[in-house]
């Protein structure tokens, strides 16, 4: 639907870009108060219309529903009457204080509005008033100037440019072009269209909202408020989230933290990369920690479940509503025939689920229920016993009951008994088998509909109903069963509060990033460092051949040709030493002892200052080819030892930290202790933008760091400081 001419300005569109200026408020601070925004006891419509083909008049019919649990007044500036109902000229004419605004006039008016918002004591105000922020910065002015006014006086913002917000539990509306169903799901989105269509994918399975929250620009309330409003709102099982940017990282990760441990699970759709990502640091740490492993970092704290569609995010809150998480990955394929549980099989691996062969004692009781030709280890092939409509119920009840899976997924069999028996008998076997039968087993149904008649559509529809996680093709319900046993194997660490700040560091140089980071614990390989070949010969004997040169002042050495390794005698040295001179002059030279890199895994560790959320601790495979594996995860920092080993075994390439064909295992310990050490100082020296060691060389004796940098904030903090040359 497009907007007249002269309601444009209020068209709900992109969120407005963000600078990169970080939050710093505490995730323990106290939750703002949002009573008036959810369950106001009076709203009033600014910009209210008897057209409801336009933003203003739509909002004022849904907010009229709800005549009976609040006072509804519609303010136009002609004053006269819409929607059968007085209009006044302006909120100061209302017979009382409204609890809740919405904007819905052109952006124009946003000033003169606010300024009645405060003079009237209004407590929350939503506006659908389009054509600020995301215009550009005079818009951005404009956002800043009213959030300041409404902050000193007590109230709160939603958007500007949004599609409105809803809470169903309190028959509130305020929301546009939108039939918010009733149901137990929460939504904060800062796009209004992520909200329409999750709403039509939602009602294929019978759920709907309990509140409905598009933030727009999120000039004020900012989605962490909205998740934190979350906490003890009873109609609320599940929360999703639709997010550009985490505008504050540290404080939406605590609030989701708090609702995954009360049991309320929050999935996450985050798509693309934010305005600030595309800013690195010059180190490996920053062109490695784009948006989307800053988001994931946030996930891993507090539990949230990150999907990349919207269809993956409903089909994942099917199965989180359906009934008790997996306490494992073992999985029981039930089919109606050989190849549909080959495919399920083979897409259960893909996942990361297993299939164990069941025991002989269960094979055995399978046997006995049926046919000759059908197949009882895992997949369970139905064969001819699909003509007797109960074996459905006593071979999942048998499976569930054997302890010898963690999951179980019915494949194709409820589409071929769809054809053959009555319907009420086939409803209630699988009612029956799932309810009653699977304890604290999971259950998911994959259903073809192809072809599907409008009986058969019914059938499922009233199953999913039920409750029951019934899914069209075999691939969603595998991955909701693998997402469901990686949510029961969580166990998040929670965001950790931030350490008092340690004086901070004035220079980054090489030499100065290595002694800040061994007196945090940090273990480097023996340097020192040489002016001219007295100093260079005399290290040497100290350090003892063979040792490796480098240019300390250049930032990525290899690539400049600034390191000399494997320097076994007298003679090599000294002709590295010159050759370095002639490149690079006489500037200051780190000598340091040579490791044997034969001897264990190169791994990188680093941590980064994020604009959103803070100090982050990356680990990943390192040395030179660090980019090119992009083998990384990142953490909130400070972590505990036990976070880092986790992070370690989490990356792709883990199994190079095993033993394997006469290799030994490496200490990754010693590489975790020193992960967590890294991290704590992170905490601790917000100047610093970030800093790494690549590599970090561990080996089944321990761990040593081969090289060290650390960069400081430009910008009123100090600046990396780098030798000339």
């Amino acid at each position: 639907m497009n907007p007249s001419p002269a309601d444009s300005a209020t068209t709900p569109g992109a969120s407005a870009p963000r600078g990169a200026s970080c939050q710093t408020t505490s995730p323990s601070e106290p939750a703002r108060d949002l009573t008036a925004l959810f369950d106001p006891r009076s709203v009033a419509v600014v910009g209210a219309s008897s057209d409801t083909s336009k933003w203003g008049g739509d909002v004022s019919a849904r907010l009229l529903r709800g005549e009976h649990r609040r006072a509804v007044y519609l303010v136009n500036g002609r004053g006269g009457e819409v929607l059968g109902r007085r209009a006044y000229a302006s909120l100061r004419e209302l017979p009382e204080p409204p609890d809740l605004v919405v904007l819905a006039m052109p952006a124009k008016l946003l000033e003169e509005v606010v300024d009645d918002c405060v003079a009237t004591g209004a407590r929350a105000v939503v506006a659908v008033t389009a054509m600020l922020g995301e215009m550009g910065p005079e818009g951005r002015e404009r956002e800043r100037s009213a959030v300041a006014k409404l902050r000193d006086a007590g109230a709160v913002l939603v958007g500007p440019n949004c599609l409105g917000v809803a809470d169903t539990s309190t028959d509130l509306l305020a929301v546009a072009y939108l039939e918010v169903e009733r149901g137990p799901i929460g939504l904060i989105s800062q796009s209004g269209g992520f909200g329409e269509e999750l709403s039509l994918r939602m009602r294929e399975f019978g759920l709907g909202f309990s509140r409905f929250v598009a933030l727009g620009n999120q000039a004020d309330v900012s989605a962490a408020d909205i998740l934190r409003s979350f906490a003890g709102h009873r109609p609320t099982e599940a929360v999703v989230v639709y997010a550009e940017e985490l505008r504050d990282g540290r404080r939406f990760a605590a609030a989701a933290a708090a609702l995954t441990e009360a049991g309320i699970p929050v999935v996450l759709l985050a798509p693309g990369r934010s305005e600030a990502s595309a800013r690195v640091a010059m180190t490996h740490t920053g062109s490695l920690t784009p948006n989307t492993v800053v988001v994931d970092a946030v996930c891993r704290a507090a539990g949230i479940l990150r999907v990349n569609t919207q269809r993956e995010a409903v089909e994942l809150l099917v199965g989180l509503l359906a009934g008790p998480r997996p306490h494992g990955r073992r999985v029981g394929v039930v089919s109606d025939g050989g190849g549909s549980g080959a495919v399920a099989a083979d897409l259960c691996a893909l996942a990361g689920l297993a299939l164990p062969a069941f025991s002989e004692e269960l094979r055995a009781r399978l046997q006995r229920l049926l046919p000759e030709n059908a197949g009882c280890a895992n997949p369970v092939d139905f064969a001819a016993a699909t003509y007797d409509p109960e074996a459905y119920e006593r071979v999942v009840g048998l499976v569930a009951d054997s302890g010898e899976v963690d999951g179980i997924l019915a494949s194709g069999v409820i589409g071929f008994w769809s054809a053959r028996f009555p319907e009420q008998a086939e409803m209630v076997a699988l009612e029956r088998a799932s309810l009653h039968r699977m304890g604290d087993r999971v259950l998911a149904g994959q259903v073809p509909l192809l072809g599907s008649t409008p009986q058969r559509c019914a059938i499922i529809d009233d199953l999913r109903h039920a409750g029951l996680p019934i899914y069209a093709d075999v691939e969603s319900a595998v991955t909701t069963l693998a997402r469901l046993a990686q949510a029961g194997e969580a166990r998040p660490p929670g965001v950790r509060e931030l350490p008092a700040a340690a004086p901070p560091l004035t220079a980054g140089g090489y030499w100065e990033a290595r002694q800040a980071l061994m007196q945090a614990g940090l273990p480097l390989v023996a340097a020192c460092t040489v002016h001219d070949q007295t100093e260079l010969l005399a290290g040497a004997r100290t350090l003892m051949y063979p040792v490796a040169l480098k240019a300390a002042h250049l930032l990525h050495k290899s690539d400049a040709g600034g390191v000399a390794l494997d320097l076994a005698d007298e003679a090599t040295l000294l002709a590295a030493f010159a050759r370095f001179q002639r490149a690079f002059g006489s500037v200051t030279y780190s000598l340091e002892q040579m490791a044997d890199t034969a001897a264990g895994v190169e791994i990188l560790l680093g941590c980064r200052w994020d604009a959103h959320c803070g100090p982050l601790v990356l680990v990943g495979l390192g040395g030179v080819l660090t980019e090119v594996f992009a083998d990384v995860q990142a953490a909130l920092a400070p972590i505990t030892e036990d976070d880092a080993l986790r992070l370690f075994l989490e990356l792709r390439g883990a199994s190079l930290f095993h033993s394997a064909r006469g290799r030994p295992a490496i200490d990754l310990p010693a590489a975790a202790r020193a992960a967590a050490a890294l991290s704590s100082w992170a905490a601790a020296h917000p100047e610093v933008e970030s800093a790494e060691i690549n590599p970090l060389l561990v080996t089944p004796q321990g761990a040593c760091g081969l090289d060290a940098r650390v960069v400081l904030k430009r910008g009123g903090d100090a600046a990396e400081n780098t030798a000339p040359g």
